[in-house]
């Protein structure tokens, strides 16, 4: 099985891979209240703009070398945490924030985006199994695993920061450019 997981996985990043990501989600990140989410430190370090790239990226990536709908893995892994409050300071009037953000998240991205199925699953369901309802779609579950592992490196200061921030860095400088060219 583990082999079988492996010839099907190319998760290979080059410029085609960046470029084709990148117009994935150019909308979403051109978005003035998108790019708001680099004021939210989410773990550590990290703000929720840099995490949310980081595991729309990487979903993206698996999602494409498993020949799913990589577009939709990674538009909704982007608005995964489009909650738009700082969690450590805000309380949810509605209980804890890792039981309730999905839901805020997706009103959120409702009201600013449209969205498919899967992109909305994604976002409701990443919190999963901690929120309970199951996700529907393979691309919901390769997202809400590669969350947590984005989630435990940035936590545990894991993550190749060289690399991933590089590319986080370009992309955020490239929209926020666009933005104010427009």
């Amino acid at each position: 099985m583990v082999e079988l997981i492996k010839s099907k996985m190319k998760l290979r990043s080059d410029s085609s891979s960046y470029s084709e990501f990148e117009n994935c989600i150019s909308d979403l990140i051109q978005n003035e209240t998108v790019i708001s989410m680099n004021k939210l430190i989410q773990h550590s370090n990290i703000t929720c703009l840099e995490h949310s790239i980081d595991v729309s990226y990487n979903s993206y990536l698996v999602c494409r070398g498993l020949e799913l709908d990589y577009k939709s893995a990674a538009r909704g892994a982007l608005l995964h945490d489009f909650f738009l409050y700082d969690w450590h300071i805000t309380k949810s009037g509605h209980g804890l924030h890792g039981f309730t953000h999905p839901v805020t998240a997706l009103k959120n991205a409702n009201e600013n985006f449209c969205l498919n199925v899967i992109e909305k699953d994604i976002i409701e369901k990443h919190m999963w199994p901690l929120t309970i309802r199951l996700p529907k779609y393979k691309e919901s579950f390769i997202v809400s695993f590669v969350d947590k592992y984005c989630s435990t490196a940035e936590i545990f200061n894991l993550r190749d920061r060289n690399n991933s921030d590089r590319f986080i860095r370009k992309l955020l400088s490239r929209c926020q450019r666009e933005t104010y060219e427009l």
